[in-house]
């Protein structure tokens, strides 16, 4: 694991090695503390560090992933639990974050790399970690600024709203250009994630190319077919070291479950009786490390409700809640679950539907230390349903992906299952399916926020992305 307070901190420190004398007087105007060019590697590590924070944190101030998808119940304050996502303007520090942090730091070390001279496999790197981030992107809003954002320095403070389906033709288009570009040898030794492994970065690219093509698949199933097998013959993660893992270091840079839920020293949260309930009744063998018992049994909280925390199940702090747990954005796990997926829906990837569940499910109680034997009856008594592939996929991986919201809010926008139920108190008319535009866009860039609004149907939270057609 790379040493993220080094890498990160360095962004502050770089450039300090300059010489303490100077050779002409416009040496003085030089502040050795504050450089004006960081090196790329600087930028891409923070970059990482932004994304995999701010797309797993369950900080109402930030995502709703978790609430999205009711993974979560609150305890005191029940404002997320039912849906205002505007008091806290989490659409707006969303989209500052995704923008301004995470892409601008991509984008802005590709121009460095290409200053430092270039190399092939480091802007392979920075260019599927942009690929990703712009996934999540158009996958949380729908129509976006895509082809004229990030280019204030031009002058273009008002970008235009691309068209969702034509940012999904584009991202296959990128993830194709690039993976030919990966060669033998390594990438950036600061990469965070894979250490500089740029097989795991090609395996990612794929991963992100399949979960792409799912989604596409009740648009366009032809094109998706044809994307996600070739995805499939590229190469696809093939273990958990693949996964798209952040390690965090501790102290400054530490998990953020561990900073909202311990750290915080707050009691805000308890899992939901959604996944609780479900998981008892099928006597999942992962319960005793995913949470803990209230008088010998899992307690779950109801959703929209104020749950008191001493009546209810916590998080078992040994699997989730450590400074140094990794946040994962794709796991193989999650790939085994698409691949059964695409199975189901005719794709060519190498096994039946059936055969993918069982690797999927046989995977995720790898991960949690679950005994082979255990495994074995789980998968007995619920086995793959392929008359009903849509809830038997969607309801087993919306348990294994547990914690990772936004993988579990693909799959349930995809799929349909589990059957989130709106809250008696929701501040919406319906379960959100999508997050709604920046209020700051409202009025920086007013004409065309208004009419990417209009197009898609109206700027909602509960307006269907285009590839959610059922």
């Amino acid at each position: 694991m790379k040493n993220i307070s080094k890498i990160i901190l360095g962004t502050v420190f770089a450039g300090m090695a300059l010489s303490s004398c100077t050779s002409d007087l416009t040496d003085l105007n030089i502040d050795p503390k504050h450089p004006t060019v960081l090196p790329s590697a600087n930028l891409m590590a923070k970059g990482q560090q932004q994304q995999f924070y701010y797309t797993y944190t369950g900080s109402v101030n930030y995502n709703n992933f978790k609430f999205f998808t009711q993974m979560w119940a609150e305890t005191t304050y029940t404002d997320e639990t039912n849906y205002d996502i505007v008091t806290r303007n989490q659409p707006r520090n969303n989209f500052n974050v995704m923008y301004n942090g995470v892409l601008n730091n991509y984008e802005q070390a590709k121009k460095n790399l290409v200053a430092e001279g270039g190399d092939a496999n480091k802007m392979a790197t920075l260019e599927i970690a942009e690929i990703s981030a712009w996934e999540t992107i158009v996958d949380t809003y729908g129509d976006v600024p895509y082809t004229q954002a990030l280019q204030a320095s031009t002058g273009q403070f008002a970008p235009a709203y691309d068209d969702a389906k034509s940012i999904y033709t584009d991202l296959f288009k990128r993830i194709n250009a690039v993976i030919p570009t990966i060669t033998a040898g390594t990438g950036y030794s600061e990469d965070l994630v894979y250490g500089g492994d740029m097989m795991k970065w090609k395996k990612l690219a794929n991963s992100i190319k399949l979960r792409l093509a799912l989604n596409l698949d009740d648009t366009d199933h032809a094109t998706a077919k044809a994307a996600g097998e070739a995805a499939y013959a590229s190469g696809l993660m093939t273990s958990d070291a693949d996964s798209y893992a952040l390690a965090f270091p501790g102290g400054l840079f530490s998990n953020p479950l561990f900073d909202d839920l311990i750290a915080s020293g707050r009691k805000d949260f308890v899992p939901s009786e959604l996944v609780v309930n479900m998981m008892n009744a099928k006597m999942d063998p992962r319960r005793p490390m995913y949470f803990t018992t209230v008088g010998g049994a899992y307690v779950g909280g109801v959703f929209g409700d104020g749950n008191p925390y001493p009546n209810y199940s916590h998080y078992q702090e040994t699997t989730w809640l450590q400074p140094t747990a990794p946040a994962t954005l794709l796991s193989y796990t999650e790939v085994l679950f698409m691949l059964t997926e695409a199975a189901a829906r005719g794709y060519s990837v190498g096994g039946t539907a059936d055969t993918w569940y069982k690797m999927a499910v046989t995977n995720s109680m790898n991960e949690y230390g679950v005994a082979a034997g255990d495994t074995s009856a789980y998968l007995l008594a619920h086995p793959y349903d392929a008359a009903n592939w849509k809830k038997s996929i969607g309801e087993e991986a919306y348990i294994a992906l547990h914690n990772r919201g936004f993988a579990e809010w693909n799959f349930s926008r995809r799929l349909d299952y589990p059957v989130f139920v709106n809250p008696t108190n929701s501040r919406l008319d319906g379960v959100p399916v999508r997050m709604p535009y920046s209020d700051q866009e409202y009025v920086l860039n007013k004409g065309n926020v208004t009419a990417a609004a209009s197009k898609i149907g109206g700027d909602k939270a509960t307006t269907k992305l285009f590839w959610d057609k059922f």
